[in-house]
Formats: C-alpha cells, sequence, structure tokens
C-alpha cells in the first residue's frame, strides 16, 4: 500500500543517489514527494532520479556538495528551498566507514576525516535546515545510524561505530529540543545491507556468510528494507514516535 502521507511534502536526502540513499530517494518518489537530492559524487544517478521525479509530475532538484563543509551545507538547504517551496522532512543519510583501521593505526587526520562525513555533516545539514522545518505544524527528521553504533562493529570500525553511536544520541538529544517546534526525529541503524557500494567496499563475502549464518531470518538485508522503514519514520510527521531508533537487523541484535 503507498504511503499517501507523503504526497506534495518536500524532502531532502543527503547522499540520495547511492546504495540506500538511492533506495530511500526512489520510493519517497514512489510516494509522492518532492525531492533534493545531494550527492557527492554520483551525479549520473541523481539526474536519474531528478528525470524519474520530474516525468510524474513532482518537483525535484539534484545538488552537490561537500556537507562537511558549512558554506555547502547551507547551500544544499538554501537551493532546497527554492526549487521545492519549502522543507518537510530531512533524510540524512550522507556517511562512510572510508577505511578500516584498528586502534594502533589511528591518525589523528583519519579520526577527524570519519567523524566529520558521519557526524559534522549531518549537525551541518540539520543546522540549517531546523528553521525551515520548524515553519511547518509538523516536519521530520530521520537520521541513519547504523548496527555498528549499538554493538561496536567488526575490528578496523572505531571510529565509524563510535560516529554512529553518536547519532543514536544526537537523535535522543535533538528531539527533545526540536519536539516543542513540531519535528520528530527519529533514527534507523542497518544491519548487514548487501548490494550497496559500502559492503561490497568493506566486507568479504567471508565475512558476510559469517554474519548472515547469525541473523535468525537466515539473509541479509537489501536497501530497499532500510528505505521501507526510513519512509515510515518520515511520514509519522503528526504521530507520537520521536527520539527512537528502529533497528533493521534480521534479528541479530535487538534491546
Amino acid at each position: 500500500m503507498q504511503n499517501k502521507k507523503l504526497v506534495g511534502k518536500n524532502v531532502l536526502i543527503t547522499a540520495g543517489a547511492q546504495g540506500i540513499g538511492e533506495a530511500i530517494t526512489k520510493h519517497f518518489i514512489d510516494s509522492g514527494a518532492n525531492v533534493s537530492i545531494h550527492y557527492f559524487s554520483s551525479s549520473a544517478t541523481a539526474n536519474q532520479l531528478k528525470e524519474y521525479a520530474t516525468n510524474k509530475g513532482q518537483k525535484a532538484i539534484a545538488i552537490s556538495g561537500d556537507l562537511t563543509k558549512e558554506e555547502d551545507a547551507n547551500a544544499l538547504v538554501q537551493k532546497t528551498v527554492e526549487a521545492l517551496g519549502g522543507l518537510d522532512i530531512l533524510i540524512n543519510n550522507a556517511g562512510s566507514l572510508v577505511a578500516r583501521k584498528l586502534l594502533h593505526e589511528l591518525e589523528a587526520d583519519f579520526w577527524h576525516k570519519v567523524m566529520d562525513i558521519n557526524m559534522t555533516s549531518m549537525q551541518l545539514v540539520t543546522r540549517a535546515a531546523a528553521p525551515y522545518l520548524a515553519k511547518n505544524n509538523q516536519s521530520s527528521i530521520v537520521n541513519l545510524a547504523s548496527l555498528a553504533g549499538r554493538k561496536g562493529g567488526h575490528p578496523g570500525s572505531l571510529v565509524y561505530a563510535t560516529s554512529k553511536g553518536a547519532i543514536l544520541t544526537y537523535t535522543r538529544a535533538l528531539s527533545t529540543e526540536l519536539g516543542p517546534k513540531g519535528v520528530k526525529v527519529n533514527a534507523v541503524a542497518p544491519g548487514l545491507i548487501l548490494g550497496t557500494s559500502f559492503h561490497n567496499t568493506h566486507t568479504t563475502k567471508e565475512s558476510a556468510a559469517e554474519t548472515i549464518a547469525g541473523i535468525p531470518i537466515q539473509r541479509a538485508g537489501n536497501a530497499d528494507d532500510v528505505a521501507r522503514a526510513v519512509l515510515y519514520l518520515a511520514s509519522e510527521y503528526d504521530g507520537f514516535i520521536t527520539g527512537a531508533t528502529l533497528d533493521i537487523n534480521g534479528g541479530v541484535y535487538n534491546m
């Protein structure tokens, strides 16, 4: 069943043209939303998605930017509001493991780089978007965390897991602050999601098989599994769910 609550809503998706972000963008377009698709390097996919939306009669824009830079984050929100006419929903999806490094290999520069990509970018975009979200009676933010933020991740993902754990706390803190302004803030924490460049780059076939063996429903997740959950939380802008994290991991970890 299509989610009719999203028809005509204005949505900004960071890193919305690859992996999980691409699936999220497509689901929003199919639900009748207007989309602003941020991308860093995936210009071809971003423009295809933009065309897909405009062919359906919806507003769409594709915007490139390095969201670890304050001016890029501010410009992204500004261009989004100008193109769509407002902002109802923000999906903070940008993030990366970058590389696997153990504690003794962690240089300060690498620490800051991963923290900036996963956490600082989210903060900069959210700060820029918040006044526009607050202009509506009800708005929604969904942050992409990770099972690594719950469990600590595999060896070599210390900085990534730490940044994703911070997103869980950021989500709770922000929900308290923005609640009175009508903005709901939630997160999703995906587990093993195969078929994305993230796991194609950072997860071996052996490691994936080992993880799947420990998943109660005996399969890995896919990008659509995450997108459906993100859309559900995003559409609960008038609901009672805020400050929550939805775990999407096939039952491998629950709390």
